[in-house]
């Protein structure tokens, strides 16, 4: 094994790489744990970092490759405490730092004994390293673990959950009855594109029957989704109806699929072109009422719905599976309470 190590460690850092470029392509939700350091994704400086020990791993610079996951163990033992904190956890966040624990315990050097006191065997508990030829003096790998805490401390910024940004109003709904059913969705979220054709007949269905109350909120997960937010509440507003309101989201929906209008004033000119009607109107204080219902459902992730029976009974699905459960359990009791 330990004649291995540099290869095996090689492994596990392509297999971090490919966490991370798995979680970008968000194929089964898509959620809004995210974070940055000093501006720049935590994704791509993930990347970055496993490359590294990539790179010294195949010349066999294992000193530093030790140095590097130290470092990356302090980063993780504060991430993960966020994710603890903020009671959401994503699962490649927490595969990718496994890769971590794991190379660093495959390249661990059991320190030689020391007779220095208990202080010593603390502090070099974790092994020590020599990183010539800037230092060839041994250095506790704690301390390493140590500056990668401090350094995420000093320069990560997170949020687990989206916010638009800023005062009070009524956001669209449509529909009245016992029953709410709210929806999060993102015009750009693979999962959100794929169910949509089941959630728009489904929704058509409940309003035209009556009962339900419906209500859009569109999650701001991919950057380009606040642009087609606007543009839904901007249509939402010129609408007569919910059949106005229903076909204006499923030519989002197709316009962000096909990523044809990637500018305001392509989709604009897009949606003119299909008789989509829009009035423009001040949408500050429209945006604090949809972060408020995004907090209080603690949506965070697409495709999310939710279901309100009543006061005491709201029922939340995440997924498409979930989701068409959900909406063929509130279709049952629709039917039952028709009776």
């Amino acid at each position: 094994m330990k004649a291995q190590r540099s290869f095996i460690t090689i492994i596990l850092a392509a297999a971090g790489i490919g966490i991370m470029f798995y979680y970008k392509a968000c194929e089964t939700e898509c959620t809004y744990l995210q974070g940055d350091v000093l501006g720049i994704d935590l994704s791509y400086i993930g990347i970055v970092y496993m490359l590294m020990i990539v790179i010294l791993a195949a010349v066999r610079k294992m000193p530093y490759v030790r140095a590097l996951l130290a470092s990356g163990i302090g980063v993780e033992v504060y991430l993960i405490t966020f994710q603890f904190r903020e009671g959401l956890f994503c699962p490649y966040c927490l595969a990718f730092a496994s890769m971590i624990f794991i190379a660093f315990v495959l390249n661990h050097e059991k320190p030689p004994p020391d007779n220095r006191g208990w202080l010593s065997r603390i502090v070099y508990g974790l092994g020590a390293v020599e990183l010539p030829p800037a230092i060839r003096r041994p250095l506790p790998l704690l301390s390493f673990v140590i500056l990668g805490y401090l350094f995420v401390i000093l320069t990560f910024s997170g949020s687990v959950r989206p916010a638009y940004g800023l005062e009070k109003s009524i956001v669209p709904s449509y529909g009245s009855g016992k029953y709410e059913l709210i929806i999060f969705t993102d015009y750009f979220c693979p999962p959100c594109q794929a169910i949509e054709s089941e959630i728009d007949p489904a929704v058509k269905e409940f309003l035209s029957r009556g009962g339900v109350r419906v209500t859009f909120v569109d999650l701001p997960i991919h950057k380009e989704t606040r642009l087609y937010a606007r543009y839904y509440l901007y249509a939402a507003k010129a609408a007569k109806n919910y059949e106005n309101v229903l076909r204006a989201r499923r030519m989002l929906f197709s316009l962000a699929r096909n990523h044809a209008a990637e500018s305001e004033d392509g989709l604009r000119k897009a949606l003119k072109a299909e008789g989509v009607p829009i009035a423009v109107y001040d949408l500050s204080p429209v945006y604090p009422a949809l972060n408020k219902i995004i907090s209080t459902y603690d949506a965070n992730s697409t495709p999310t719905c939710v279901i309100k029976y009543s006061s005491d009974d709201i029922r939340k699905y995440k997924g498409a599976f979930e989701i068409r459960n959900g909406l063929a359990m509130l279709r049952a009791t629709l039917a039952a309470t028709k009776r």
